[in-house]
Parts: structure tokens; C-alpha cells; sequence
């Protein structure tokens, strides 16, 4: 199925399922998707295996310029964002100037759109390095993918380029003490001759235990909405979505659900 990527740099601002009026900042390349999961539901596509010449990255002063040249003209219009927004192309956290980046967004918003939160939708892979840690810790939306309970599940679903340890990712997550929000995607289908379903008893189950580990201040449950790159994969309906979110609050936790 057709897939997209972003061509700018700062993107948006575009209305958010889960976010509100977000303007979007993308700190990889504008022409290839770099990412450390190569997730099967990934609206930008596959992550390329091989890159057929050098990524090029965005560098921490263009990002600042054309992001206060972007808010400027959003205040000059009466049009301000709910949330500034670090996604796009892959994985923000794999910029190697990713703490001063977000230092300077914080400044840019505390200037210009006091009022704007900062998210980062990230995939948990890079929280072992102390710089992307403590900048996590810096802003209001701290969102972090965790797909499931279970390693293989994990693999299966998220891909993940390289090593990756669930049980230290977990104990990761843990460490924000609670200033983290958990985003799950819940998705059935099959792919390379593996059902999909994260869904079932035993998914939910141990995926709740772990957000009583974590205990995050939210947690964010969707499916798919846009074009995968696969399609294999199918929808999970609003009522099931709805019956987990039921279970989340159960369990003592705010949950936002988008079907």
C-alpha cells in the first residue's frame, strides 16, 4: 500500500488524532526514512536496509531557524499549535544533537507560544544514552512506544534494527518515574506467515502489568488510520479499542483512545 514521507523539515501544523493542532518537526532526512524499528504498519514505509548514498540530517541551527521563523508567523497569523511535535521520518532521538535541539525548542515555545506543549513520539530505543534521557525530562509529552509484553511479539511487529533487550527497555521506561506517556499500537493481520494479534488475553494481560510497572501518567491506545506497508494488516475496531482503554482505567491510568 502507498506510503509517504515528509518533505520539510517543520511540517504542519496538522490536527492530530491524539495531540491537537501539532506542528511538526522532522530531524531526519527529508528523502529516506532512518529509523531503529522498521515497524510492518509504518505509514513512512520499510527502513531501507542498504542507503544507496549518506543520510543527510537537518543540523541543530537550520531546525532552530526555520522552526522560530515557523512559530513567528503562526503568531503573526492568530494561528498558535497546542503542541510543538518531534516525529517524522524515523526515530527524532537518533539525531546526534537531539538534547540541544529540544533545548532550544524549549526556548523558541517559552518566547513565542508559551502555551504550546512539546511532545516526542519515540520508540524507546535510545533511552540508554544519558543526553536523550534527561531531554525527555524536559517536556510535557514524553511518548513512548511499547507494542507489547513480549520480546517476540515485538520483533514481530516493530522490527527492531540491531540489538534490542525488552527487559532493559522496560527498566528504561521505568526510570521516568512516571513523567512518560505509553503509546500502543494494537493491530491483527499476518505477516511472512505469522498471525498478528496483540489484542488477545494473553497480550493485554501482560501489557497491563507492565504499565503498573511504569505507571505512566497516560497512555495513548490507536490503530491503524493511515496507508502500511503491508496489506496484510487489518484495523482494530473502536469497540474493542474501547473495551481495552475500559481495563487501562481499570487498572488505575488516564487513557486517550483514537480508532
Amino acid at each position: 500500500m502507498a506510503t509517504f514521507l515528509f518533505d520539510k523539515i517543520i511540517f504542519g501544523p496538522v490536527k492530530s488524532r491524539r495531540l491537537g493542532v501539532s506542528l511538526g518537526i522532522n530531524l531526519l532526512p527529508t528523502n529516506v526514512k532512518v529509523c531503529s524499528f522498521d515497524c510492518i504498519y509504518c505509514e513512512c514505509g520499510w527502513t531501507p536496509k542498504k542507503y544507496e548514498e549518506k543520510a543527510i540530517l537537518p543540523k541543530r541551527e537550520e531546525v532552530r531557524e526555520k522552526l522560530e521563523a515557523t512559530l513567528k508567523n503562526m503568531v503573526a497569523e492568530n494561528q498558535l499549535p497546542d503542541v510543538i511535535t518531534f516525529a517524522g521520518n524515523g526515530e527524532p532521538t537518533l539525531h546526534p544533537e537531539f538534547a540541544g535541539i529540544i533545548d532550544d525548542t524549549i526556548e523558541l515555545r517559552n518566547k513565542l507560544t508559551p502555551n504550546a506543549r512539546i511532545a516526542v513520539l519515540s520508540n524507546a530505543t535510545m533511552l540508554h544514552k544519558k543526553p536523550v534521557f534527561n531531554a525527555l525530562l524536559k517536556i510535557k509529552d514524553n511518548i513512548q512506544k511499547l507494542d507489547s509484553a513480549f520480546e517476540e511479539t515485538i520483533r514481530l511487529l516493530d522490527c527492531p534494527n540491531g540489538s534490542f533487550n525488552l527487559e532493559k527497555v522496560i527498566k528504561q521506561l521505568e526510570a521516568f518515574n512516571g513523567k512518560i506517556i505509553i503509546q500502543t499500537m494494537f493491530i491483527r493481520g499476518s505477516f511472512k506467515e505469522n498471525k498478528i494479534d496483540n489484542t488477545t488475553e494473553k497480550e493485554i494481560s501482560a501489557w497491563l502489568e507492565l504499565l503498573k510497572k511504569i505507571n505512566p501518567s497516560q497512555v495513548m491506545i490507536y490503530t491503524i488510520a493511515r496507508d502500511t506497508p503491508l496489506d496484510s494488516l487489518e484495523k482494530v475496531s473502536l469497540e474493542d479499542l474501547n473495551s481495552i482503554a475500559e481495563r487501562v482505567k481499570t487498572s488505575g491510568f488516564d487513557v486517550q483512545v483514537s480508532g
